[in-house]
């Protein structure tokens, strides 16, 4: 079955993504003309609306990527477009598509998400797995739908209990283990062998050594605060006084309004020493003075103006692993954050110092980073 977008004449697609264009820094931009496809007139005014209602980039991104999945799952599993609002029997129906045993799968053919469907998905370039989703993504489209129906001034059936009730069974019935966004942390001996990969002076070892020690020493950032991050963030500090008591580079970087932080609130960081002098190599380089910091460079050795996709931030880490000769599958950007406080953890650094850099809102969650090395060293770990 392949997915067949709404009737649309080419110059109403042309004009979704002309108007995409004007929110591209929210939207995935590879997949804007596939969004333009598969999005209506009234999806792509409601983004537009979203824009200007200042909502988070991030959450505007989230809230786009999950309308075109559900926007391409309606139309494969039903034929039609995406109705608003969604009566309750599509929500279950979108609920057992996704959250099923794959046990009784191989005894039921019919039961979990049609193979037609799943297909149609993954020819769309919707779908990868072949399995069940973790019930955290599926509990996140079904959150976003209900924001987007909202948004539309409509009422949804997202908290009736028969809607409840499935989540819950199917999450029972096919148990998943949770997994860490990084299989495993990127630790300073890690780290040392992904910045061995960058040892050269051409632009993209330049870049790649600033990127990740950047990530990591400013506390672990998201791949999104990587990738967006400005030359007018950054803030020259006084030097500070090294160990040997020589004067190390110092600045602050103004992160803003973050995921952890409250509203109008600006997050700041600081880097000294190494980060700051790869960082700084960088920018002379690459000769940027205001805009993006880190950027794309084509096969010519050229810099673009604009800034790498927070997609691209996580394909430099995995490459770099796999220079190192690492599994690629092991590591993410997002171990970078977890290396953070669990290198901090390691070294004896009381936890609110490293919640300070790494912005962590939650000490239980900053503190399993804490509690894992403790363990691993501990005594309770050596009783024979």
């Amino acid at each position: 079955m392949d997915i067949i977008a709404p009737k649309s004449a080419p110059d109403a697609i042309a004009r979704r993504a002309e108007t995409l264009d004007t929110i591209a820094a929210v939207l995935p931009i590879d997949r804007r003309d596939k969004l333009a496809e598969i999005l209506s007139d009234q999806d792509v005014e409601t983004l537009r609306h979203l824009v200007n209602e200042g909502m988070g980039d991030n959450t505007l991104r989230a809230l786009a990527s999950d309308l075109g999945y559900l926007e391409a799952w309606a139309m494969a599993a039903t034929g039609s477009p995406l109705p608003w609002p969604a009566p309750e029997a599509l929500l279950l129906k979108f609920v057992a598509h996704h959250l099923w045993d794959p046990a009784r799968r191989e005894t039921d053919p019919e039961h979990g998400m049609p193979a037609a469907v799943g297909q149609a998905l993954r020819d769309g370039g919707f779908l990868r797995s072949t399995g069940p989703h973790a019930p955290a993504t599926v509990g996140r489209r079904l959150a976003n739908w209900s924001t987007l129906t909202k948004w539309r001034g409509l009422d949804g059936a997202f908290a009736s209990p028969a809607l409840k009730s499935a989540i819950r069974l199917a999450i029972r019935a096919a148990p998943r283990q949770r997994l860490r966004k990084s299989a495993k942390a990127v630790t300073s001996d890690v780290l040392a062998k992904l910045l061995a990969t960058c040892g050269g002076n051409n632009l993209r070892d330049l870049r790649d050594r600033a990127i990740l020690m950047v990530a990591f020493a400013s506390g672990g950032r998201r791949r999104s605060e990587v990738a967006g991050l400005r030359k007018e963030q950054l803030t020259v500090e006084p030097p500070v006084s090294g160990d040997d008591g020589s004067p190390l580079p110092s600045l602050s970087i103004h992160l803003g309004c973050t995921k952890n932080s409250g509203a109008g609130q600006d997050e700041i960081v600081y880097l000294t020493g190494r980060p700051v002098e790869a960082l700084n190599a960088w920018l002379a380089a690459a000769r940027i003075n205001k805009g993006s910091v880190f950027r794309a460079i084509d096969r010519w050795g050229h810099v673009s103006r604009r800034a790498l996709d927070p997609k691209a931030v996580n394909d430099i880490v995995k490459r770099r692993v796999k220079m190192a000769g690492l599994e690629p599958g092991e590591f993410s950007v997002h171990g970078l954050r977890s290396g953070y406080l669990t290198e901090a953890a390691n070294r004896g650094i009381p936890l609110p110092e490293a919640m300070e850099q790494s912005r962590h809102r939650s000490v239980q969650q900053a503190s399993s980073y804490y509690n894992s090395a403790t363990r691993r060293s501990g005594r309770a770990s050596r009783m024979l």
